[in-house]
């Protein structure tokens, strides 16, 4: 496996530039290709016999951080399923591989590996043509989509309906295909007192789905073929959360009535209090998860007080909540200033030390921010709160994990980490070394429990970070682990490898358990991420083994993709080393 990321000690200067440009274009509100050409005008050998109703045009792909960049590679434009099926069966006919595309807001290779061969890839666009949406009323109501719909469509459109999402990732730039194919997740678990809506999860995002419609071989017919699954077919649960072994193009999901919430931001509870001991004092980051549910942290190294976000339902305005009416309200985080730049060219230039006087600069502008656009506090339908990250947002690499817990240990999931995350940057910091300038980023979801599901028999997406273990029920609980820093920082590689080390051997036993956020950075080694071997190769096995039933666990989910397409024609060398 190639890495997409260099040494500890060393960074990509394409990566600085490359990153240090997109940040430039702040007026950009979406992904665009570096350039296009269509076939007859491409530099590239045109496949041969692609289907000639379909457009093929020659691209270049880039990943969110631009860690992950091919100048040219095969990209098709379907307009209907149908298309993507005939696609599949011309990819398997001449010895191709089809990756679905969406808006490549991403870490993990699953697309495709940096540095691999992409000559015999095509990348299958979503977002133009396989976007209708349809809503259904009923108990609870449901949503037809169609994989290529982003966020911001479906959000947008649920909400003209009268409905909404429970929770929501915090990007509206990401394709439901892309997000449901990781598990994508927002942040909530039950507020004391509260009742679960008719139609609400907890956990991922991939709970919701009722059913789906995959493109998948028939071995009858030997030929591709589209197949509906629905939420109780034993198969589905390797679809729910594929990893890009598949290729979904509808989905219908669950959703509930729209709620209004009011966010309310906090920037000056000390890191130490929110992130201290279980009941050390009364503004644990547990007790604004206890009063409303729905919290999230973002904590800049070397600095104080983390900027908290804390959404609890809210029928009616409150006094002093101010009346939210679009999404993306921080727009003092979507811009990259003058200082922001300038520490681009100092880190892609190898000098750091100035690491903690930006950090501490960083967090004075969300203070200011908050208070110059009077958004500390705000009120309004659920998605102008649940957005925020726009395409425009400084763009780092984040490595992340999902610690599954019971909710009486959240706080102490929590400390724990923090804890551990301060001493080794006063480790790198003695040793003259500041191997993160991002934040880290708290969420705490539930699990991915079938009882929150509106079918009877629901099946678990078996390859969900989230799904529950049988034999701890008290596990209801995930922290999320986020950690960022700009690509290539230097020493930030050997910071994320001993840092998940610890990870992996500290949350075990009756306490909780680790698996790997899918869409993050993660099996590092000083080389770069998802280069550990024995972490792809054994850790991330055993975990979706541990505690799961034979005939329901990694091995069966890789039976059912194998089965599905047995020619790998929906794969790539990356995810061939990962579920082989």
């Amino acid at each position: 496996m190639s890495s997409p990321t260099d040494s500890g000690r060393q960074h990509n200067r394409r990566t600085f530039l490359g990153v240090a440009g997109a940040m430039a274009a702040a007026a950009a509100t979406a992904w665009t290709p570096v350039f296009q050409l269509p076939a007859a005008a491409a530099t590239l050998a045109v496949p041969p016999g692609f289907p000639p109703t379909i457009p093929l045009s020659q691209q270049a792909f880039q990943n969110w951080s631009e860690q992950i960049a091919f100048d040219q590679v095969w990209t098709a434009t379907p307009s209907t399923p149908q298309d993507v099926l005939a696609i599949a069966n011309w990819a398997h006919a001449n010895g191709y591989r089809v990756r679905a595309k969406g808006k490549q807001h991403t870490w993990s290779p699953l697309v495709a590996p940096e540095g691999s061969d992409v000559t015999k890839v095509i990348l299958v666009d979503t977002t133009v043509h396989l976007t209708s949406v349809t809503v259904a009323a009923g108990s609870p109501a449901t949503v037809t989509t169609q994989s290529g719909t982003t966020i911001d469509s479906l959000l947008a459109t649920l909400e003209q309906a009268g409905y909404g999402l429970l929770e929501s990732t915090a990007p509206g730039d990401l394709t439901i295909g892309g997000v449901l194919a990781i598990g994508g997740h927002g942040s909530g678990v039950p507020a004391a007192g509260e009742t679960r809506p008719v139609g609400a999860s907890y956990g991922s995002l991939s709970n919701l789905v009722l059913s789906l419609t995959a493109v998948v071989w028939d071995s009858t017919a030997g030929a591709y073929v589209l197949k509906t699954f629905h939420r109780t077919d034993a198969d589905i649960g390797a679809f729910l959360v594929h990893l890009g072994r598949t290729f979904v193009t509808e989905v219908t999901l669950q959703v509930i009535t729209n709620q209004r919430l009011r966010c309310q931001n906090w920037f000056d509870v000390a890191a130490t209090d929110m992130f201290g001991a279980p009941g050390s004092n009364p503004n644990t980051l547990d007790s604004y998860l206890t009063s409303a549910g729905r919290v999230e942290a973002i904590y800049f190294p070397f600095t104080g007080p983390p900027w908290l976000k804390v959404w609890s339902v809210s029928p009616t305005k409150p006094l002093l909540s101010r009346e939210n009416e679009a999404p993306y309200p921080y727009t003092f985080a979507n811009f990259l200033t003058q200082q922001e730049a300038d520490f681009l060219k100092d880190v892609e230039e190898g000098v750091v030390a100035g690491t903690p006087v930006f950090e501490n600069a960083e967090m004075a502008i969300v203070g200011s921010g908050l208070i110059a656009t009077g958004t500390w506090d705000i009120w309004g339908w659920s998605k102008n709160s649940l957005l925020y990250v726009q395409p425009t947002t400084l763009r780092i690499v984040e490595g992340g994990w999902a610690v599954l817990t019971a909710r009486s240990n959240a706080q102490r999931v929590v400390h724990e980490f923090f804890t551990q995350y301060e001493t080794l940057l006063t480790q790198f910091q003695t040793a003259g070394e500041y191997p993160l300038n991002g934040p880290i980023e708290l969420r705490i979801t539930g699990l991915d429990q079938p009882s929150e599901v509106a079918v009877a028999g629901a099946v678990q997406p078996l390859l969900s970070a989230v799904r529950p273990r049988p034999d701890h029920p008290e596990w209801d609980t995930c922290v999320w682990l986020d950690i960022g820093t700009l690509p290539g920082t230097p020493a930030s590689l050997d910071f994320y490898t001993e840092i998940e080390a610890w990870i992996w051997q500290h949350y075990v036993g009756d306490y909780a358990t680790v698996r790997p956020e899918w869409s993050k950075a993660w099996a590092h080694t000083p080389s770069g991420a998802w280069t550990n071997s024995t972490v792809i190769t054994s850790d991330i096995p055993a975990a979706f083994r541990s505690g799961q039933p034979s005939d329901a666990n990694w091995d069966t989910a890789l039976a059912i993709l194998d089965r599905y397409d047995p020619n790998r024609v929906f794969s790539n060398p990356f995810l061939d080393t990962l579920l082989p």
